[in-house]
């Protein structure tokens, strides 16, 4: 048992490995399609991608030349993140092949599964790494830990096997520098640019905006390669930052709206697409579609909304539970698109009240 408990030790403690910088930019992509945060609904995820023509019945890809890019939070919240991250290292290989390309983003959960925040994971999410040999290692765990706990008893023990269920330790050992989904969140990208469309999670503050994205997307990876670096202040930790800031997602006012495009010019693109702040269950627009939210909520836990971000031909449009509505910048026009994406939804939907908000804010305009 304690040889067990040795192994793991070493395994986590690992020299961290700096992987090769991911390509940042693609160019001349005719059609992509943007999902936000999953937070570990594997059904809801399958739903959207099939919605997008991206696979078909049995999980293949079937995309062709489409990039898909997610927005980062697969894992937490949810159940069954494994199977997400599981399903997309899949497609990345088979879009690969067909020409196409799959993006995974960094999301703020990506980066802390990766330092080692885990008030979100849940109890299915350990259980999911879960072996015949958990218990064995718990226990060797255990051991070590009582020889640091004066006079340990029952209650503490109690207590501290609640805080690590049955697979805790090998899903520790999954993100480490060395584990395979660790690895895996390590060699992508925070931040992509797609013909004239930055994508990253959760937004840009006045601190970031001037930066050249890819400075910043490679500082993120530098500071995950090796956790032990990592600052509040950081890109990959900081509230301002592009996993966690969410200004541009909730702030309406002039100085949002100039940081907006500052940052739009600063990157040298038309729109940004942002995952992070969960909406009224639709894709939205802001600041005359200059701004797109995609967190539509489609987990269980924010509601089930089923929908994407399509950029087509240089047109954008949401894939709402299946149909393809064109996505307006602002106005009277996307008002009439919620009313659309209303007419999908299941009696009770938060997008009434968010249309009737949004028309009495144009209204207010008048």
């Amino acid at each position: 048992m304690a040889h067990i408990a040795r192994y793991i030790l070493i395994l986590l403690l690992l020299a961290p490995v700096r992987l090769p910088a991911a390509q940042a930019e693609w160019k001349n992509v005719e059609r992509v399609v943007a999902i936000g945060d999953v937070h570990g609904d594997f059904n809801a995820f399958v739903e959207v991608l099939k919605f997008a023509g991206l696979i078909d019945q049995g999980h293949h890809w079937t995309g062709g030349k489409t990039h898909l890019v997610q927005t980062g939070d697969v894992p937490d919240r949810g159940p069954d993140s494994r199977k997400v991250m599981d399903l997309l290292m899949e497609l990345e290989k088979e879009a690969g092949k067909a020409g196409g390309a799959v993006h995974a983003l960094i999301g703020n959960h990506e980066a802390m599964n990766v330092y080692g925040d885990l008030r979100y994971t849940t109890p299915a999410e350990f259980a999911a790494f879960a072996t015949p040999k958990s218990e064995a290692i718990r226990e060797g765990f255990w051991k070590q830990e009582a020889r640091r706990t004066p006079r340990p008893n029952f209650d503490d023990k109690r207590k501290w096997e609640e805080a690590h269920p049955l697979g805790y330790f090998e899903q520790r050992i999954a993100f480490s520098s060395q584990g395979p989904y660790g690895k895996w969140i390590r060699s992508h990208n925070a931040i992509i640019k797609i013909n004239d469309t930055l994508y990253l999670h959760g937004g840009f503050g006045p601190r970031f905006a001037n930066v050249p994205f890819k400075q910043i997307d490679d500082a993120i990876t530098t500071e995950l390669a090796d956790i032990s670096t990592i600052q509040p202040k950081d890109p990959a930790m900081a509230d301002d930052g592009p996993l966690w800031n969410r200004v541009m997602a909730i702030d309406d006012s002039p100085a949002t709206a100039a940081l907006v495009d500052q940052t739009l010019a600063a990157q040298g693109v038309k729109r940004i697409v942002l995952g992070h702040t969960v909406t009224a269950g639709a894709i939205v627009t802001r600041f005359q579609g200059k701004v797109v939210l995609i967190d539509t909520g489609m987990s269980a836990v924010y509601g089930s909304h089923r929908a994407c971000l399509l950029l087509e031909d240089g047109n954008a449009f949401a894939i709402h539970r299946g149909e393809k509505l064109p996505l307006p910048g602002g106005g009277p026009d996307f008002v009439a698109y919620l009313k659309k994406a209303l007419a999908l939804e299941p009696t009770g939907s938060p997008l009434g009240k968010f249309i009737a908000d949004t028309e009495a804010s144009l209204a207010a305009a008048k």
